[in-house]
């Protein structure tokens, strides 16, 4: 079980951009990054439970108040609040991009329609106010997790490893008038004398095209360290989960922790490679989005929307909470429960989330401007500082 619960808790909307990061880095060099991403986050999490045995503290915020004195409990609040904020941003991005698209899917709505209810930014904020602002609301929201997060990436891994051996390379775009896309898909079977010729030469390009890189570098490849630093951040629930732990050793934990990392990146980049392996260069930032170039109406594929959507907004105010008592802890960490600093934060929190999301130009800008500061000062900067202070008289 706590193994399942760290899995839960490094689990996120970073799935949903690592074929996009394998594409613009090679599958070699991405094996190489992620591989050395999760061995850093192993190992930070040895120096964490190694420091907190030390000490004799169980909190993050804790931690570093004993490291640093309040500097220190401000610093490891400030990097929960970062990348918990970056967190939530990428699965409302998700909402803002993604649910506009099913409801074109249900409706049959025309895509260049100026209809409200198909406006992403209107929709982001209605959810927020209509179901993660309630649930964000409760005093307690129970011991759920990351559970919701979990389902949808599952549904979502198993989805492009699926599609791998439907959609054929290359693709056509999706078309009302799908007779010519039909065509396309079988010019060498269908053509003669001349358009044979043509039909070499673009079965050439195709075959260019359909070829996997082991490495590249372009000016996307910077986007790709804040995308994996996303992928297994679970350093605030290593040490709630180490106190659960029947008959807690820091061995034990530690198991747990490198357990839950293996599978994490097993599952990682077997959704990384089978995403790329279907589009290749034509590989969208957010993965879903390629799909709905395929067949937007595709039963398989509103279905794996919906619950990656479903998920997304339910694990949003489970995020929250720890953001909420970060900032609690580093402003009011005297005062009793106060439901006016609870309400208050809460909708100060969503407000700057929304206009996050309304004004980022996608989902890649979200994990540039979160991704550097936040899951790396978890990863680096206060595990070690914490780790180096607790070894001192």
């Amino acid at each position: 079980m706590s193994v399942f619960n760290l899995g839960n808790a490094i689990m996120g909307s970073g799935i949903l951009g690592l074929a996009y990061a394998m594409a613009n880095t090679g599958i070699i060099f991405f094996l190489f990054l992620l591989t050395a991403v999760a061995a850093l986050s192993s190992y930070s999490i040895h120096l964490l439970l190694k420091s907190s045995g030390i000490v004799g503290i169980r909190a993050y915020e804790q931690l570093g108040y004993r490291a640093f004195g309040t500097p220190g409990k401000l610093a490891a609040g400030i990097a929960i609040t970062l990348q918990n904020i970056g967190a939530m941003s990428s699965y409302l991005y998700i909402v803002k991009s993604e649910l506009p698209l099913v409801i074109q899917a249900f409706l049959k709505a025309d895509p260049d329609s100026d209809l409200w209810y198909i406006n992403g930014n209107y929709l982001v904020v209605m959810v927020s106010a209509s179901i993660i602002l309630p649930l964000a609301l409760m005093k307690q929201l129970g011991e759920s997790r990351f559970s919701s997060m979990f389902s949808g990436s599952l549904a979502y891994f198993h989805l492009v490893i699926y599609k791998k051996f439907q959609i054929p390379c290359p693709f056509e775009m999706f078309s009302a008038n799908s007779t010519a896309a039909h065509l396309s898909l079988n010019v060498s079977s269908h053509s003669h004398g001349h358009d044979h010729v043509n039909g070499l030469l673009h079965a050439e390009d195709d075959d260019a095209h359909c070829t996997p890189r082991l490495f590249t570098i372009n000016s996307q490849t910077a986007y790709t360290i804040p995308i994996l630093a996303f992928a297994f951040v679970c350093h605030p629930e290593v040490l709630p989960i180490y106190t659960e732990l029947r008959n807690p050793t820091k061995k034990k934990m530690q198991k747990v922790a490198n357990i839950s990392i293996f599978i994490m990146y097993t599952m990682y980049f077997l959704a990384a490679l089978f995403g790329y392996l279907t589009f290749y260069d034509k590989v969208e930032p957010e993965l879903l989005h390629a799909y709905s170039k395929i067949d937007p109406y595709d039963t398989l594929i509103l279905c794996v929307r919906v619950a990656v959507l479903t998920a997304v907004t339910l694990t949003v105010p489970i995020v929250l909470f720890p953001v909420r008592r970060a900032i609690q802890q580093m402003f009011f960490p005297t005062k009793a429960f106060n439901w006016l600093n609870h309400i208050g934060i809460a909708l100060i929190l969503l407000f700057l989330i929304n206009m996050l999301v309304i004004f980022a130009p996608n989902i890649l800008g979200i994990f540039g401007i979160i991704g550097y500061p936040g899951p790396s000062h978890h990863v680096l900067i206060v595990t070690h500082c914490c780790f180096q202070s607790a070894l001192k008289p």
